[in-house]
């Protein structure tokens, strides 16, 4: 093996022989299709969903409700849909729903495998099948992830990053790219002209940082931290550990960030420069920013890829509203970087399943900005499946969908009745979830209940981003729990 030259200087020159070639594996998750719905309540426990809704807009609707235009606010937008930087990229095309839930699959089974270590250590695992800122829905790292444009170095770079609450660190393609680089939308961070980049130690405490972070002990190549990253779909990164100035928005700039700097990088990220952490662990961006805001962040994922939402830093302004109402951070997940749920219940149409607090006590659930499509215990799906099935016995059914089996035709009808959809949490939070979020939709004859069951009652179930929809989801690191607001973006 050949060896890496980085020496101390900012240069960051390289010996002409240097060869990086780590390989990982990272998790991918591609993006859906996902349609605008327009639906308002009939009676208390029903949507009415009007099927001219069902059309995709390709234009940007930039007027967005829910941006609230606090100063520490970023934009969320579908990585392919018209508001996204990254839609014109022609080289990119958009995942088919087969890929998506494909991808969707081994993002899921990664976290699972995970968290089946129940000491909460992130040793390597084996993968089996596979401020405020606008939230964009992306195609990466599995399928269901969305974007937001940060600046990094100085001069200010502006990169559009995945954010990710079930990972920590946060790291971006760089140049000379020693091993590989994946295409990207924008032009790949190039520290050699960043008066601000610092290359991370060996022997640091930052560089034994990188274990709980990454789930790998890290590498030194000479005097430099290396990093490595994998994710479910055997996409991955690796590079230089360093620091770097970080700019979320114009009054929202950290110096000495510590992200990682890639050489070698492979995967389905779909042109995005890399991914923002947004997990529990000392290194994700709520922990290196925490003396500004406390650990607390939320967002609003859009219903569609032609709508915006947000991601905002420290305390929103319906941060102590009635509206929103905070359930506690499950004590059953160990895992460091997951924010854990306690449910207590499902109804669907107001009627309470009966299910036993045992099947959501077995293995517990966690909520996740990266998982498509939620996962329930076996038998907590099969109560649900069978209720809004019965409820829904008068429209005709359609094929399934990959891992969806709960399928429509609705080719023949101007509206119909959905079965409004309640989660229970602990804290006697009682959750609607939104129509946007009840289907997921192939087209008008495919519309399917967006919803699946896990293999196993011990796995882990996981509260996904359609279900997300266009609450405000608020995290509390500091307090110890997750809040949810409804009409917190279209």
């Amino acid at each position: 093996m050949a060896t890496m030259i980085v020496p101390n200087s900012i240069a960051f020159q390289l010996s002409a022989n240097s060869l990086f070639f780590l390989l990982l594996i990272i998790f991918c998750s591609s993006c859906k299709t996902t349609f605008a719905f327009q639906g308002t309540k009939s009676k208390s426990f029903h949507h009415i969903l009007h099927l001219n809704s069902l059309l995709q807009s390709a234009a940007c609707n930039s007027s967005t409700q829910g941006l609230h235009h606090q100063k520490s606010s970023l934009q969320v937008v579908h990585k392919h849909g018209p508001c996204s930087p990254l839609h014109l990229d022609r080289a990119k095309t958009p995942p088919t729903h087969a890929e998506t839930f494909f991808q969707d699959e081994g993002r899921v089974r990664y976290i699972q495998s995970r968290l089946a270590n129940k000491s909460g250590s992130k040793a390597d695992v084996k993968v089996t099948d596979v401020a405020n800122l606008p939230a964009k829905d992306g195609r990466v790292v599995g399928s269901g992830n969305y974007i937001v444009t940060v600046g990094v170095g100085t001069p200010k770079k502006q990169l559009s990053l995945i954010f990710d609450t079930g990972s920590d660190i946060t790291w971006t393609q760089c140049e000379p790219c020693l091993g590989y680089c994946y295409h990207q939308r924008d032009a790949k961070f190039d520290p050699s002209v960043s008066s601000t980049y610092s290359n991370v130690s060996c022997n640091s405490v930052q560089c034994s940082s990188l274990v709980s972070a990454t789930g790998h002990l890290p590498l030194c190549s000479l005097s430099t931290c290396v990093y490595r990253i994998q994710y479910g779909d055997s996409s991955f990164s690796t590079g230089f550990f360093a620091k770097e100035r970080l700019t979320l928005t114009p009054f929202d700039v950290f110096d000495n960030f510590l992200f990682g700097c890639g050489q070698n990088n492979q995967g389905l990220f779909g042109g995005a420069a890399g991914l923002l952490g947004l997990g529990r662990d000392q290194l994700s961006l709520p922990s290196q920013t925490a003396r500004k805001y406390n650990k607390i962040f939320s967002y609003c994922l859009p219903s569609s890829s032609s709508s915006i939402g947000f991601l905002t830093l420290g305390k929103c302004r319906r941060y102590g509203s009635k509206s929103v109402k905070f359930t506690p951070l499950s004590t059953s997940i160990q895992d460091s970087s997951f924010y854990g749920l306690d449910i207590t219940g499902i109804s669907v149409g107001g009627k309470r399943l009966s299910i036993s607090a045992s099947v959501f006590t077995t293995a517990g659930a966690i909520i996740d900005s990266g998982t498509v499509i939620t996962r329930l215990p076996p038998d907590a799906y099969a109560a649900l499946r069978s209720e809004f099935r019965q409820r829904m016995r008068r429209y005709r059914m359609g094929r399934e969908l990959s891992i969806l089996d709960t399928c429509y035709d609705f080719s023949k009808y101007k509206s119909v009745n959905i079965p409004k959809i309640s989660f229970f949490f602990r804290g006697g939070v009682k959750l609607t979830i939104p129509l946007v979020g009840t289907l997921y939709v192939a087209n008008v004859s495919q519309v399917c209940l967006a919803f699946a069951a896990n293999s196993d009652a011990s796995d882990i179930a996981i509260f996904g981003n359609t279900q997300q929809k266009t609450l405000q989801v608020i995290y509390d690191g500091a307090g110890g729990r997750v809040g949810f607001g409804t009409k917190g973006c279209y």
